[in-house]
């Protein structure tokens, strides 16, 4: 049966619109935006499809153009669709870190780093560019690695820490593992990048290691 042959109030864009988005199911809030289904499966059918052949909501959003079209019904046209929308989440929330009066909140960092970083296949590292007052100038990603390791210059860093005028940094890098656990390797890899920035007056606030679904705070840790 087609959606527009349910209920009224049964329809994922109806129950939006009167009830709110978050009485919606995951695979209701992502068959609005699959928008259409194929012959004879609807829209939330298409979607519950996706989410138990890739995995969850997060996977679907950051499935590659291939894992997504491998399924029948979803083009380039809803693939794009998908990675606008994980967009324009990334956007917001950068937006709304920008316009903190400073960054106090070590929660509000990791949630916009796991945003960014929980779902790359590759090991990245990148660094959150802050002012003098510990606002966001600008969010880097510096260099990008294997499945298990990414080689960090402090040298290239620098470099970009004094493109940007920045007074402070937060550095992070993803596990693609998963696991959200501070290597002895990335221990030390922070202690040359504070040394370095330390010559030129930039502080390092915190470095976090994100994986899957939690991030480790370097500063929580005694690390820094």
């Amino acid at each position: 049966m087609k959606i527009q042959e349910w209920p009224k109030d049964e329809r994922p864009r109806e129950k939006l619109i009167h009830y709110g988005a978050s009485t919606l199911s995951d695979a209701e809030l992502l068959a609005i935006l699959i928008n259409t289904g194929t012959q004879g499966q609807s829209a939330v059918e298409l979607a519950k499809q996706a989410l138990n052949e890739i995995g969850s909501i997060q996977a679907v959003m950051h499935a590659p153009p291939k894992q997504i079209t491998k399924i029948a019904g979803l083009g380039l046209a809803k693939y794009a669709v998908l990675q606008a929308c994980t967009e324009l989440f990334k956007r917001s929330m950068a937006e709304q870190l920008a316009q903190q009066a400073s960054f106090t909140s070590a929660d509000a960092a990791s949630e916009y780093l796991r945003v960014q970083l929980a779902q790359k296949k590759r090991e990245v590292f990148a660094m959150l560019l802050l002012n003098s007052q510990h606002q966001l100038i600008a969010y880097r990603e510096m260099f990008m690695g294997t499945i298990n390791s990414a080689a960090v210059y402090p040298r290239e860093l620098v470099k970009q820490v004094i493109d940007d005028n920045a007074a402070a940094v937060i550095l992070a890098h993803n596990h693609p593992s998963g696991v959200a656990e501070p290597s002895q390797a990335d221990i030390q890899i922070t202690q040359r990048i504070q040394q370095a920035f330390a010559l030129i007056d930039v502080t390092v606030l915190d470095h976090f290691v994100i994986g899957r679904s939690s991030a480790v705070s370097f500063a929580q840790r005694g690390l820094l």
